[in-house]
């Protein structure tokens, strides 16, 4: 069995880190999805796809994985840039603001 250890991504639906301290070893799918040619809905008989595991560390997922003889591969997060301005979103209601306001 082929699995991935990795740390996911922040939904881009908010600016949150939630949900994304933790590491996740989830299972490659061994058989494609098949369309169900009736309701359309998508199937497949790999019920392993279906299996995420939530790790503390990265150690940890890699010692469970060696434990179970899993092949796993390790994709390491690409690190966020830090968007901090001087002055922030405050800055735009201070009472001694010396820019005009542009919006």
């Amino acid at each position: 069995m082929r699995a991935r250890i990795f740390k996911p991504a922040r939904n881009a639906m908010t600016s949150g880190m939630a949900k994304t301290r933790r590491w996740v070893l989830a299972y490659a799918p061994v058989s494609a999805r098949e369309v169900d040619p009736l309701m359309g809905w998508t199937s497949s008989d790999d019920t392993q796809s279906q299996v995420r595991l939530s790790f503390d560390s990265k150690e940890a997922a890699l010692e469970y994985a060696a434990a179970r003889s899993i092949d796993a591969e390790v994709f390491e997060p690409k690190q966020r840039k830090v968007n901090i301005r001087p002055g922030g979103y405050g800055d735009n209601f201070a009472t001694n603001r010396r820019e005009a306001w542009t919006h």
